[in-house]
């Protein structure tokens, strides 16, 4: 057998055909560049294709707007002489007598028929509008009612029998005569007349009631009183001023504002929140002047 010989020739081994490090940095750069335009063409496409949306940029950490801050109505000026409002809390008591210490002194509240049951955890709510008064008696606690009374000018109701008109803080008021007809008949048309109203403003009691004011200091920043009260000069004790007004003899500090004063000068009073005013009214008669025209 005959073998053939098989005779192997080795190839040639093949290199890389050197490359200068010129040509190879400058290929590199061609390929980055060409990578980026990609990329950014891309965005740009994405950016053209999606959605448009307008939104404010959040606000920083910490800061927020401002609500517009709305200016308090001006309340209009008392100008019903008498007139107070006054809230006053209970510092004494008495059979028949209260002692309530305002913003501006010492409010005092007797009767001989009423007011037996007032306590340290009530307040007391006051109103003088010209000849009319009111008396409201809460709780502390919650604001309930305990008692309120009224005094005024008996006047009839119009429009409804066996009613009563009364002045109130909110505006003239319907009260209901109630089962107190018969206590009512000895009363007239503006007699002087105190009654006592339920939550309803029917009445439910006929009593007698008399207050008494000294007014001796300034009231405090943001006090809720409001009062303006005109009335004659009737005498001077130390640091004293009394003044008869129409509600009666009403005792001034004179460290409040009052100027020097004599017996017999009128004086008015107007008290403000915390700011006291007072203004001495003119007396002095005018003297008429005589008219420059000949008389015929």
């Amino acid at each position: 057998m005959i073998h053939s010989a098989h005779t192997e020739t080795p190839l040639p081994a093949v290199r890389d055909s050197p490359q200068t490090p010129g040509m190879h940095e400058s290929s590199l750069r061609r390929l980055q560049r060409r990578a980026i335009e990609t990329l950014c063409a891309g965005v740009v496409v994405l950016t053209l294709l999606g959605p448009v949306r307008a939104e404010e940029p959040p606000a920083p950490d910490g800061e927020f707007s401002l609500p517009t801050a709305e200016t308090p109505a001006v309340a209009d000026p008392v100008t019903i002489d008498p007139f107070i409002q006054l809230r006053g809390a209970v510092w004494r008591t008495k059979a028949g007598i209260v002692f309530l210490k305002t913003p501006i002194g010492l409010l005092t509240l007797t009767s001989k028929t009423t007011l037996k049951d007032l306590k340290a955890s009530q307040e007391v709510y006051f109103w003088v509008h010209e000849r009319h008064s009111i008396v409201e008696i809460r709780k502390r606690a919650d604001g309930s009612l305990v008692h309120r009374y009224l005094s005024g000018p008996m006047t009839s109701g119009t429009d409804t029998p066996r009613t009563l008109r009364w002045w109130g803080p909110d505006g003239d008021q319907t009260i209901h005569v109630g089962t107190q007809e018969e206590r009512l008949t000895d009363y007239r048309e503006g007699d002087p007349l105190t009654v006592e109203v339920d939550e309803t403003n029917t009445i439910s009691g006929v009593h007698d009631l008399q207050y008494d004011l000294q007014i001796s200091q300034t009231p405090p920043a943001g006090s809720d009183v409001q009062l303006l009260l005109s009335g004659t000069v009737s005498k001077l004790k130390s640091n004293f001023v009394f003044v008869r007004t129409p509600i009666g003899l009403v005792m001034l500090n004179s460290k409040i504002g009052i100027p020097r004063v004599k017996v017999g000068q009128p004086l008015t009073l107007h008290i403000d929140h915390e700011h006291v005013t007072v203004s001495f009214p003119s007396t002095e008669t005018p003297i008429p002047r005589r008219s420059a025209s000949p008389t015929p």
